[in-house]
C-alpha cells in the first residue's frame, strides 16, 4: 500500500550528498540539521573548512517560492554594497536544485554562511539593525527583475491568510465571523489611511534573520539573510514585524518599559536614515496585527504537515481576544534627531 506523504525531512547527510552531487564546491565533510520550521535549513562544511547554508523549500499557503525573485534581489542588495547572504548557483547556473522526495520535487537553495552576534537586546546592535534595515531600503530602490515575485499588499498580508484562517478546521462557526470582522476592519481601517509608502521589503525583519558584525574600524553593521518573503510592499509592515517580535501576543499582553526601549533605538535609528512620514507612523500599530493574521493564516496552511494542534481552538479562542486588544493598541515613534544646522 503506498501512503501519501505531506513533507519528509531529510538528514543532514543526505543533503549533503546532493549539495556534493550538483554544486561545484568540492567535497562536502560534514552536515548539521539546524531547524525544522517554514523549511527545513541545514549547515553544511566544506572540505576547504567553509561553510555553507541549505534551505529546502516547504509547500507554503502563499504559493512556490519566489526563488529567481529572491536571487535577483540578494545579487542587487550585494551590488549596492549591502551585506547578505547571497544565492550560490548549481554546476548548471540554476538558482535551486530540484529534489525528489516522497511527496515530490522540492527546491534546494545554497547561500553563503554568514557570521556574527545576534541583535539581541544590546542597544548598539538593535541600532545597527535599524541603521541596516534603512540601508537595505535605499539600496532596493531602482531594483528591478522580470522574475514572478511576491507583492507584500492587504491581499497577500491579510485577506487571503484570512481565507486559509476561516478554513482551519480548529476554528468554529462561533469564531468564523468574529475572525472576518476584525479582518475587514483592519483592511478597512489601513486603506483610510491614504498612500503609504512602498520599499523592497525583507519581509520577515524582526531580528532574528540578521546577524550584527563589527567592521574593520570596529563600528556595528548588521548582515542579513533570509528573504525567502522578500517583494515590493508596505514599509509599514516591514517595521511593524519587530514591534510584532516584541510585543506579548496574549490577551493581558503590554508593553514593558524593556521592549519599548528596545523598540525606541531600533526606529530612532531607522529614522536617522529615513525619517517616517505621518500616515506611515499611523499604520504601524495596525500593521503589527497584519502580522497576526499573517501568521495565522500560514498555521492554518500548513496543518497537512504540522497537525491541527498548531492551531486548537482555545488557542484561537485567545487570537480573537489579542487582536480585538491590538485594535486600540498604540505604537510610540520617537521623532528622528534634529539636524544640526552648521554655525554661520
Amino acid at each position: 500500500m503506498n501512503l501519501e506523504i505531506s513533507q519528509s525531512t531529510p538528514t543532514a547527510a543526505a543533503i549533503a550528498r546532493v549539495v556534493q552531487a550538483n554544486y561545484s564546491l568540492g567535497d562536502v565533510v560534514a552536515g548539521e540539521f539546524l531547524r525544522r520550521s517554514f523549511n527545513q535549513v541545514y549547515r553544511l562544511t566544506l572540505a576547504d573548512g567553509r561553510h555553507v547554508v541549505a534551505r529546502l523549500c516547504a509547500e507554503r499557503p502563499r504559493g512556490e517560492p519566489r526563488l529567481p525573485f529572491e536571487a535577483d534581489v540578494l545579487q542587487h542588495l550585494r551590488a549596492r554594497g549591502c551585506p547578505v547572504a547571497t544565492c550560490l548557483r548549481t554546476r548548471t547556473g540554476e538558482v535551486a536544485h530540484r529534489v525528489q522526495l516522497p511527496e515530490g520535487e522540492r527546491a534546494l537553495m545554497l547561500f553563503e554562511h554568514l557570521d556574527g552576534a545576534s541583535t539581541g537586546d544590546q542597544p548598539e546592535r538593535i541600532q545597527a539593525f535599524g541603521r541596516g534595515l534603512a540601508q537595505l531600503h535605499a539600496a532596493g530602490e531602482g531594483f528591478a527583475s522580470s522574475a514572478s515575485h511576491y507583492t507584500l499588499d492587504l491581499d497577500y498580508l491579510l485577506m487571503r491568510p484570512l481565507q486559509h484562517l476561516l478554513r482551519a478546521p480548529t476554528l468554529t462557526a462561533e469564531l468564523r465571523p468574529q475572525f472576518e470582522a476584525l479582518g475587514q476592519r483592519l483592511h478597512d481601517r489601513i486603506l483610510a489611511l491614504g498612500e503609504l509608502t512602498q520599499v523592497l521589503c525583507h519581509g520577515d525583519a524582526h531580528s532574528d534573520n540578521n546577524f550584527v558584525t563589527a567592521r574593520d574600524d570596529g563600528t556595528l553593521q548588521a548582515v542579513f539573510f533570509d528573504f525567502d518573503e522578500t517583494g515590493p510592499g508596505y514599509l509599514a509592515y516591514e517595521l511593524a514585524v519587530y514591534p510584532w517580535w516584541l510585543h506579548p501576543r496574549s490577551v493581558d499582553g503590554v508593553w514593558s518599559e524593556k521592549d519599548l526601549a528596545r523598540w525606541g533605538h531600533f526606529i530612532t535609528a531607522y529614522q536617522a536614515l529615513r525619517p517616517l512620514g505621518e500616515a506611515d507612523r499611523a499604520a504601524l500599530a495596525p500593521f503589527m496585527a497584519v502580522r497576526q493574521f499573517w501568521l495565522l493564516g500560514e498555521y492554518a496552511g500548513r496543518v497537512p504537515v504540522w497537525g491541527s494542534q498548531a492551531i486548537p481552538t482555545d488557542y484561537l479562542q485567545r487570537q480573537v481576544k489579542v487582536l480585538r486588544q491590538w485594535e486600540t493598541l498604540e505604537l510610540p515613534v520617537c521623532s528622528p534627531p534634529a539636524v544640526r544646522q552648521p554655525a554661520s
